[in-house]
């Protein structure tokens, strides 16, 4: 006949009693203390082992060609509007156009669009004031939809041109100048979200102002 004791618990090589000599009584929890001298406290069986994210030069390089190819078109279209170079009609042509459209007071008009593409596509290659300057040229955008998009999309009178121009501009109104700017580190660069409604805000405003008021 076998004789258990309970008085004591062999844990590996080790014998351990459950009777505290503090308290005066047996320990009925059933737990057993864990060995922790074999276990590696510097491995974390939760921790990602993966390299962390962390900035990369892909989207400011980017953001630096789509600003310089965006900003670089409206430099040469409000050259063509403002001084006529690159066979353009210059202030009194395109206010003529403008004129034609339905527009009134044309030449102040022929001013502001022919200034806002040159000084937005300027600022936008500089990274400067971006989210003013890409809502600037999102907003003259926004305005020859308006007038062509009963052209349809393809061929001469279609819209795909402006549509692909105010894309790029509205890209670049919520995705910033990126580091490669003079922007970099300003207020506005580091929350190019609000920026970018703000600057929206005051661009459609521009836009409709133009559209509903001058026309």
């Amino acid at each position: 006949m076998h004789h258990f004791d309970d008085s004591t618990t062999r844990v590996g090589s080790d014998v351990t009693s459950p009777y505290d000599q503090t308290t005066k009584a047996f320990d009925k929890t059933g737990y057993t203390p864990l060995d922790k001298s074999s276990l590696d406290t510097q491995d974390d069986p939760f921790e990602d082992d993966r390299k962390k994210f962390g900035w990369t030069a892909g989207p400011d390089l980017g953001l630096l060609g789509l600003r310089a190819v965006l900003g670089g078109i409206f430099v040469l279209h409000g050259l063509q509007k403002v001084f006529g170079l690159f066979g353009g009609p210059g202030i009194n042509g395109f206010a003529q156009s403008l004129e034609k459209m339905g527009y009134r007071e044309s030449v102040v008009l022929a001013w502001v669009t022919g200034i806002t593409e040159l000084a937005g596509g300027g600022l936008l290659v500089l990274g400067l004031f971006t989210p003013l300057a890409a809502a600037g040229l999102l907003a003259v955008m926004a305005n020859v939809i308006a007038l062509k998009y009963k052209g349809g999309f393809f061929g001469p009178n279609g819209v795909e041109l402006e549509l692909a121009l105010a894309g790029m501009a509205f890209a670049a109104l919520f995705a910033g100048p990126g580091r490669a700017a003079l922007d970099y580190n300003r207020s506005w660069f580091r929350h190019p979200v609000a920026a970018g409604f703000i600057a929206l805000l005051l661009g459609a405003g521009g836009a409709a102002v133009t559209f509903f008021v001058f026309r």
